[in-house]
């Protein structure tokens, strides 16, 4: 095995910044096949929604922060780095789910 294989090693067991990297770069694309999944059900959800209202719920868009905070506290994840990506994340999210609306409303015009 080499310093560059990651093998879901614990922080505090990597030894040097080659395994520290391959760590987070391992970490780094399971999170880039979560999003991908994420981005899928978004899609699913433009399909269906027809009302610009609907997308934007403000509940519901604090309630995804709050319980995605929570988690993050549980996980040990820094306030300070969870709640704004959560939040850009969400206004990213909506604003993907609008583009299939907003070009349907274009083409009506």
């Amino acid at each position: 095995m080499t310093t560059m294989d990651a093998q879901d090693r614990p922080p505090g067991r990597c030894e040097n910044m080659a395994e520290i990297r391959a760590e987070i770069d391992r970490i780094d694309r399971a999170l880039v096949k979560l999003l991908s999944e994420r981005q899928r059900y978004i899609e699913r959800a433009a399909e269906i929604n027809s009302d610009r209202g609907a997308v934007r719920e403000e509940d519901r868009g604090e309630d995804v922060i709050a319980k995605l905070s929570a988690e993050a506290g549980k996980a040990g994840l820094n306030a300070e780095i969870a709640e704004p990506v959560w939040r850009t994340l969400v206004e990213r999210w909506i604003a993907f789910e609008f583009q299939p609306l907003d070009a349907e409303n274009q083409c009506s015009k």
